[in-house]
């Protein structure tokens, strides 16, 4: 080809003595010459659609189809039970918690179990604990179901409080009890459990279950390891928790694997009246005085911050 024929096509190039398009699509028309036909064109149009990357809209709002009409096709719903969707569910429940959540101010958690009865006297004090803490300015928070949760949302709700239910989806459904004036519900526990340490000032365990223990063990655990500020821990019903704190006692401090200072971290008692003044002590001083009631100043533990204990790693209760 001549460098005058090269000038007349400028827009094809010399590929091995043949012609190809400047996008690498083989010759157009018969034999690599002349028009191209309709098939042709058909068939390089399917192509370009099958190699073209789909926009971001597109691959939002395409939807897959059923290979019949259904108006139900479980098989298209199998991705939300991915990982990564899971996590973004899990974001969405954190979000709509701390919404809901956002305006709280003082608040104390109450724990028990959900298998207790009205008329049961434990019953009855969580209502008039419930009665009390609003009384003094305090929301209460529970888990929203029925049993201790339901008696100091009770309470709460009877005293014209802010009563907070935080319920959690279960195998066998727990209704929510009626008493919480603002329910929230939940799928993870672990999303539940950071709206009850964030949003309250001290928790309040009545006689409960392993639910009732899990929230208490994780509660002593982040404030032992200063994930968060120190807050009361009160143990209501001493004849209920003292096998408990005997075994801690003569088994997990015997063997040197808690410090005698860890237990300032814990007070029983059978008082709603010392209840009431701890959390209020705390609120205002910061804990300072209320380890004097505790389980660790029984067993003569080093208070708080005391020059004593500060410096020794072990005695992680010492701030």
């Amino acid at each position: 080809m001549s460098r005058r024929d090269r000038e007349e096509v400028p827009d094809r190039q010399i590929h091995d003595g043949g012609r190809v398009d400047p996008i690498g699509m083989p010759p157009v028309g018969p034999e690599g010459g002349g028009p191209p036909d309709l098939a042709s064109l058909r068939e390089r149009h399917s192509r370009a659609q099958r190699h073209r990357r789909p926009t971001e809209d597109e691959e939002l709002l395409n939807h897959p189809r059923p290979e019949a009409p259904s108006p139900i096709a479980p098989e298209q719903g199998r991705f939300t039970h991915t990982d990564p969707w899971r996590v973004l569910r899990i974001q969405g429940e954190f979000v709509m918690g701390f919404n809901a959540l956002a305006e709280v101010g003082a608040a104390v958690a109450v724990f028990g179990s959900a298998r207790i009865a009205e008329g049961h006297p434990w019953y009855e004090a969580a209502r008039e604990l419930g009665r009390r803490l609003a009384a003094t300015g305090f929301a209460v928070i529970t888990g929203g179901g029925p049993g201790i949760m339901e008696a100091a949302n009770r309470g709460a709700s009877e005293a014209d409080g802010l009563s907070i239910g935080c319920n959690i989806e279960l195998p066998f459904e727990q209704q929510g009890n009626p008493y919480a004036n603002l329910a929230v519900n939940f799928r993870y526990f672990f999303v539940r459990k950071t709206m009850f340490v964030k949003y309250t000032e001290g928790f309040v365990i009545f006689p409960g279950g392993f639910g009732t223990l899990d929230e208490l063990f994780e509660a002593l655990t982040l404030v032992q390891t200063r994930k968060i500020s120190r807050f009361p821990i009160v143990l209501y019903g001493s004849n209920y928790w003292r096998g408990m704190l005997d075994w801690i006692e003569s088994t997990m401090l015997a063997e040197g694997l808690i410090s005698p200072e860890d237990l300032n971290l814990l007070i029983v008692t059978d008082s709603l009246d010392e209840i009431c003044q701890t959390l209020v002590d705390c609120y205002n001083h910061r804990c300072w005085d209320t380890w004097k009631r505790s389980e660790g100043a029984r067993l003569d533990a080093d208070p708080p911050g005391a020059p004593l204990s500060a410096p020794d790693p072990r005695k992680a209760d010492a701030e």
